[in-house]
């Protein structure tokens, strides 16, 4: 069987691109395993830092909202309440059971291309045929951690990502690396639990969120600063709404609001549980990192140039994620080499998140430069869900059935990014 779409992770924005797609008739397959980042790479504890009414994903009547689950479940979904993650993460499987077709949960181990689209192989080695392909794989392929720390092994050093269960650090000493939500949350747990913890980050001083102001307030309240899914304020507004315009912005503009809108900081709910619990390490920048009995020693230095050296049996990076396209390993070499790139090393998609291989769309962290910050979150699922599937439609229509994807190179109205070949 050849499918119109192949659809690859089962995330907020899989799950979404695939309800689209299903709404508006087209032969589809979906391939992951449901909300898996979600499920196991979240410690227990931790909480959705987006409000309730802005972690929806999305189908096209938007029945499957997120409220609808909590109702239906005995659960809030209030401003300003944040919904624990494995609530958020049993509501995906929810939505998945109503407004997606069957997921099937293999895991895909490559892409490439094939002679009317795309060829893509499971985990157990089956291949499928598809015209199109969406990669939504989240943002575990693109996990960052700082080169000082590269090259210890695992029992020393992990990403936050790593751990669904914190567990194993009670009673230990263990250095959080990062000033962002991950890091102070994943610090409060750890504090609350019995372990010795510190906060190590670049940022002279760390950031919080502010309590989000009531939904209903007057007028002119609204006006001069609006809700919007990523925080009160005309420009978070415009990141949140308007991605379709945001990526009319310069390149350079767009990667650099990209790279530091909205980050990192914490959220208001967090910050009692860290200030006084947690030892804070401002101002400081791990240099070196070694292996010793018992743990790691880290070498760094502070804003002003003072070296200082701890010891500590863990370190948990929580310094998030880099989307560069030579991370995609499941894409096949020639096809991979076909992909345009922006200089900060991510793919260029155009208007219908379209790369620059016809017939193979991106979604997610991966189009943040190109669509701005609400790519980073879930808030984002909407608008790339829509377009997306839009644009796979458009790309159907010009290539009938047994006819042949083109090749890269031809012109295309759809193209603006000026993307840089690699």
């Amino acid at each position: 069987m050849e499918y119109d779409l192949l659809v690859v992770g089962a995330g907020p924005y899989g799950l979404s691109i695939a309800s689209h797609a299903a709404s508006a008739g087209l032969n589809l397959r979906v391939l992951g395993r449901p909300m898996a980042s979600w499920r196991d790479h979240m410690p227990r504890g931790m909480f959705l830092k987006s409000e309730p009414w802005a972690s929806n994903l999305s189908d096209p009547g938007g029945r499957w909202r997120l409220d609808v689950y909590c109702a239906e479940h005995g659960l809030t979904a209030r401003h300003a309440e944040p919904i624990p993650v494995e609530a958020f993460a049993s509501y995906g499987l929810w939505f998945a059971r109503h407004a997606v077709p069957e997921v099937d949960e293999r895991m895909v181990t490559r892409v490439a291309p094939g002679p009317r689209g795309f060829t893509v192989v499971t985990e157990d080695g089956e291949v499928l045929h598809a015209r199109t392909v969406a990669l939504a794989v989240g943002v575990m392929p693109f996990v960052e951690v700082p080169a000082a720390l590269r090259g210890l092994h695992p029992a020393l050093v992990t990403h936050s990502t790593h751990h669904s269960d914190l567990d194993r650090f009670r009673g230990s000493d263990v250095t959080v690396i990062g000033g962002g939500q991950a890091a102070l949350e994943t610090a409060a747990l750890l504090a609350e639990q019995g372990t010795r913890v510190r906060v190590l980050a670049r940022a002279d001083g760390l950031r919080w969120n502010d309590v989000p102001p009531p939904l209903e307030r007057p007028l002119w309240q609204n006006v001069r600063s609006p809700h919007s899914g990523l925080g009160p304020g005309w420009r978070n507004w415009f990141y949140s709404e308007r991605p379709g315009l945001f990526r009319h912005l310069p390149e350079q503009t767009r990667q650099r609001i990209a790279a530091t809108a909205l980050g990192p900081a914490g959220a208001w709910w967090v910050r009692d549980r860290v200030e006084g619990a947690v030892e804070l390490l401002p101002g400081h920048e791990v240099t070196s990192a070694a292996a010793v009995p018992g743990g790691v020693r880290l070498d760094m230095m502070s804003r002003k140039g003072a070296l200082r050296t701890l010891e500590t049996e863990h370190v948990i990076a929580a310094t998030g994620f880099r989307a560069r396209c030579d991370r995609l390993g499941l894409l096949s070499g020639d096809l991979l080499g076909t992909l345009a790139t922006l200089p900060d090393g991510s793919p260029a998609v155009g208007r219908d998140f379209e790369s620059s291989q016809p017939g193979l769309f991106l979604a997610g962290l991966v189009t943040a430069s190109g669509f701005g910050p609400a790519m980073r979150f879930v808030q984002g699922a909407t608008f790339t869900a829509s377009a997306l599937v839009r644009g796979v439609r458009r790309r159907l229509r010009r290539t009938p059935m047994g006819g042949t994807i083109p090749v890269p190179g031809g012109s295309s109205r759809d193209w603006s990014p000026s993307p840089v070949r690699r």
